[in-house]
């Protein structure tokens, strides 16, 4: 386990994405998934209010509400950290103080608990005043409906301006960061991010942690994959992805283990990441991801990842 950030959190060191949850894995297949993440000792699910308001039929929530019904079924509760979202959810859209509450007491009510270990804003929302949004936060704080709260797909200069704010105004700050960041994508978190995360203890969890799949590996020229992100993986399916992919697969025929493993190992090792976003919608994938919690790298290791996916 790894402590998050500046709170007394133990989080696993792959954090379960529960995306797929409702969209490409229905009820069944996700509760197949979480039981076998939390036998392996995994305590780490995030989720988002708008899963999987994108899907025809569906309104948003459908990702919470399975997670609610599994930890009510399952009684496990109080061994999972939850970690959801607001900001994106078609009811609830944007960060003002009313749709930060409203939003919140919907989750609640989804996931099936009292209270949300990690509360994201999802997206920031510049139309709504940072102090306006930290305030409705600290009070869902105060109120022990949430524990920390913590910002996803913020600049460096917003996520500064949020964190000032909270300090100068005494309210709670955002503990975490969730960023795109992974092999192939590193230019923004590791120029502008990852410096303020280490000045200010903010833990980073990164998403999009195997390039929207690409580095599970599957992903080949002249190869063919049924998957609803098969387009938008394929896209790094150049000469730098190529010369990624040659790295990965040696360091796991050496290691013995996966693809994606090695990837996920990269990742976590790099500067103030606690934890890394990954999902899987059977449990055949998470069994591809798993072995990341206990991969060690060296750091001859970490050196050819990092030359092989220099832009």
């Amino acid at each position: 386990m790894r402590t998050l950030g500046s709170t007394s959190l133990q989080v696993f060191p792959l954090c379960l994405g529960g995306n797929v949850f409702g969209w490409t894995a229905d009820e069944a297949a996700s509760f197949e998934v979480l039981d076998a993440y939390a036998a392996a000792g995994g305590n780490f699910v995030d989720t988002a209010d708008a899963y999987s308001s994108w899907v025809a039929g569906h309104s948003g929530g459908e990702s919470e509400t399975i997670i609610g019904r599994w930890m009510g079924s399952r009684k496990n509760r109080s061994r999972i950290i939850v970690a959801t979202k607001v900001g994106l959810h078609p009811s609830f859209k944007g960060l003002s103080g009313k749709n930060v509450r409203a939003a919140a007491e919907a989750s609640l009510k989804r996931l099936g608990t009292e209270v949300i270990d990690l509360y994201y804003a999802h997206r920031d929302d510049e139309s709504a005043p940072i102090e306006e949004t930290l305030r409705a936060f600290d009070a869902l704080v105060k109120e022990g409906k949430v524990r920390h709260v913590a910002a996803s797909n913020y600049t460096a200069p917003r996520l500064a301006e949020a964190l000032s704010i909270a300090k100068g105004k005494g309210l709670s700050p955002y503990v975490a960061l969730q960023p795109h960041y992974n092999l192939m994508d590193r230019g923004e978190y590791e120029r502008d991010l990852a410096p303020l995360c280490a000045k200010e203890k903010i833990a980073c969890l990164p998403y999009y942690s195997l390039a929207k799949g690409f580095l599970t590996g599957k992903y080949r020229q002249g190869k063919k994959v049924e998957s609803a992100r098969a387009s938008a993986a394929s896209s790094y399916l150049n000469e730098r992805g190529l010369r990624v992919l040659g790295a990965l697969d040696a360091i796991a025929a050496e290691k013995g283990t996966t693809v994606s493993a090695v990837a996920l190992s990269w990742l976590a090792a790099r500067p103030s990441v606690t934890s890394v976003l990954a999902s899987a919608r059977t449990r055949e994938q998470l069994e591809e991801i798993l072995p990341m919690a206990t991969l060690v790298l060296s750091s001859e290791e970490h050196e050819r990842l990092s030359r092989a996916s220099a832009a």
